[in-house]
């Protein structure tokens, strides 16, 4: 089994409930959830059209690899209404990024991991360092707490709603 690590939000309609609707089917498609963030709340990050994302970072434990799970993840966004334009960041009701696949370094003109922008998002980062602060990033040899230290992005981020995280 491995680890993965995921970031998964939105920030059109109900919010809160495309993210429960992401890890129902994140459990039911990928595997068994571990762990996960509170819910934090965020400026667009590359863009602004006015809606603030709502992120959660979970940690799931899989049989499948890592082309199998971005086949699930783009399927799981489809279902729940995600329309790519193309055109690079924009409002989605639902966005699920693989962050880490245990400490595999993979990269490919479909999928790159660790996520190539990880290190430069404090919506990310946030969350993140909550579930798996002591996580060492595989090319950069620093664990989560260190990128969220020395992280420059301006972007506002705030915790939204306190859940309890599982143990």
């Amino acid at each position: 089994m491995a680890k993965v690590y995921f970031v998964i939000g939105g920030n059109l309609g109900d919010r809160e409930q495309y993210i429960d609707r992401t890890k129902c089917l994140i459990s039911e498609r990928v595997g068994y959830i571990l762990r996960y963030s509170s819910l934090y709340e965020s400026e667009p990050w590359g863009f602004d059209n006015g809606h603030n994302f709502l992120n959660q970072v979970i940690i799931v434990d899989t049989q499948l690899s890592p082309a199998a799970i971005l086949l699930e993840i783009s399927f799981i966004e489809g279902v729940l209404g995600r329309e790519r334009n193309g055109n690079g960041f924009s409002a989605r009701t639902a966005d699920i990024d693989i962050l880490f696949y245990d400490q595999q370094i993979m990269l490919s003109p479909s999928l790159v991991i660790p996520h190539r922008f990880l290190h430069k998002r404090m919506f990310v980062l946030t969350p993140l360092s909550e579930v798996a602060p002591d996580f060492i990033h595989p090319l950069f040899s620093v664990t989560v707490r260190e990128l969220l230290a020395s992280c420059d992005d301006k972007t506002k981020v705030w915790k939204y709603q306190s859940v309890e995280v599982a143990q």
